[in-house]
């Protein structure tokens, strides 16, 4: 065994015997760095359930029945929900395959193409993204809580609902805090629980009420299919870009790309294309459903009374365990902002700061949950333009496209970044922001983060084309300076 061999063993042993990394029931202590071999057992199936339990919420009927509002016929309904649902989720697929291939979280891998100084932009917009969808989740089930036990009326209402939001956020520290292996338990449990106890609840809601559509003589037009299809994605697949390598960096790196890919797009864009469906189908009976900031609620109202008490626990596991993905994936990427301190206490930063705005909004009147769904939407812009660089970025780390320096900062991948990034917030239009051209068609249509993300991607490749071709050009005029120099 060489010299380097020894050292680079015994640096290893050293690291291994600080680590307690991969134990099901122990804190997980794997922050940014990669997986040792040693712990990466988790198979390509595990995928499924982690998506699965995290798309199996309720909430993703609010989206069928906006589709019900722009008048979308069945046929459109129906072949939109499959195809933006699962289609948002491809690139979360392939994007796992960087975090299969180098053991690294999303953020961390991140670092391989924006370096570390100009990372901080884009950890920042998905800490920002995680702990937006968090707060939400969070009092969504809060909210659907307290509409079963009828508080709303109480005298005590703020109090309880304190509790409920931090009772929920205690429950999702606990696991997140546990790491990869508890979370694939976690996750699985949930989903064939709560998928079995789904199936029957469309089966007991269709028995009861109407399902339908309104009579469409003619197809929506292009520009509601358009922009409905923005919507599904952009709360669907987009909103978890910025996670996707934290559940793959377990698998062994010769497990086959295809099945992370494929695992990932079918585990989340199948039941949240079936929930979307069902949206859509009952907008019909609940005509209110595609405004409502407690569909939980509109849909519990439909059931039996017998059924009231297990479909309020299911729903909240479901809620649960989107919460759980997202204080796990929020902590590493609070981590790579910079924060010196242990993932298992950056969970504990996260779910404070849930709790004190969850309070805020459970304890204020008005729509502030619907201004807060807005605001953590337009974070779609930066993020899908972070994606496109990144994958480009990691592809081509091997490849001669832009030159290989490992944790050097990238200063064209944050300019493409920042360059996408307010290129599509100008082409934004939503209830709380809308851009200088936001009035347009594409704004109109919530396409902004995809116009983004196509110009991120096309300033990326340009800016690193031409940079591949300078250094070539220099590179002969350096041989031969250098050669003179030695002559002289």
């Amino acid at each position: 065994m060489s010299l380097l061999s020894r050292v680079k063993t015994s640096l290893e042993s050293q690291q291994l015997s600080k680590t307690t990394p991969n134990q099901r029931w122990k804190p997980e202590t794997y922050g940014l760095g990669a997986i040792y071999d040693h712990d990466r057992i988790s198979k390509p199936r595990d995928l499924i359930w982690i998506w699965m339990a995290a798309n199996i919420g309720l909430v993703a009927v609010v989206y069928g029945a906006i589709m019900a509002a722009m008048a979308l016929d069945p046929l459109q309904a129906i072949i939109l929900a499959i195809i933006a649902s699962i289609g948002s989720f491809i690139p979360v697929g392939l994007l796992s395959i960087s975090g299969k291939r180098y053991g690294e979280p999303m953020l961390g891998l991140s670092v391989r193409v924006f370096g570390n100084k100009f990372n901080k932009g884009p950890a920042f917009a998905s800490w920002l993204s995680l702990l937006g969808w968090e707060t939400i989740t969070a009092v969504i089930a809060t909210e659907a809580i307290e509409s079963f036990l009828g508080s709303h009326s109480s005298s005590h209402k703020n109090e309880l609902s304190i509790l409920i939001l931090t009772a929920i956020t205690i429950i999702s520290l606990l696991a997140s805090r546990l790491g990869h292996r508890a979370i694939v338990t976690i996750q699985k449990i949930i989903a064939w629980i709560s998928g079995s106890a789904t199936v029957l609840l469309i089966l007991e809601v269709g028995n009861k009420t109407a399902l339908g559509v309104s009579n469409q003589a003619h197809p929506a037009p292009l520009t509601s299919v358009l922009a409905s299809a923005s919507i599904i994605a952009a709360s669907g697949g987009i909103s978890w870009l910025n996670a996707s390598a934290d559940y793959s960096r377990y698998l062994r790196r010769t497990e086959p790309s295809f099945k992370v890919t494929i695992y990932t797009a079918l585990g989340a864009g199948i039941p949240f294309s079936i929930l979307i469906i069902f949206g859509y189908l009952l907008a019909k009976s609940i005509p209110s459903l595609a405004g409502s900031e407690n569909p939980i609620h509109a849909l519990g109202v439909l059931l039996p009374t017998w059924m009231v008490g297990p479909y309020i626990t299911l729903a909240i596991a479901g809620l649960i365990a989107q919460m759980i993905l997202g204080l796990y994936s929020s902590g590493l990427s609070l981590l790579a902002l910079g924060i010196r301190t242990k993932r298992t206490k950056t969970v504990f930063v996260d779910a404070a700061i849930v709790v004190a705005l969850g309070a805020w909004i459970v304890t204020k009147p008005g729509p502030i949950l619907t201004t807060l769904v807005s605001l953590v939407e337009l974070l779609a812009v930066p993020i899908s333009s972070w994606a496109v660089v990144f994958a480009i970025g990691i592809i081509a780390e091997n490849g001669s496209m832009i030159q290989k320096s490992g944790f050097i900062s990238r200063w064209n991948s944050f300019v493409s970044w920042t360059t996408g990034t307010f290129a599509g917030l100008a082409l934004t239009n939503s209830s709380v922001f809308s851009g200088p051209f936001g009035n347009g068609t594409i704004g109109k249509d919530n396409l902004g983060f995809v116009v983004g993300a196509m110009v991120a991607l096309g300033l990326y490749v340009t800016v690193s084309t031409l940079d591949r071709h300078f250094k070539k050009d220099k590179e002969p005029l350096s041989v031969v300076a250098l050669t003179n120099e030695a002559r002289l």
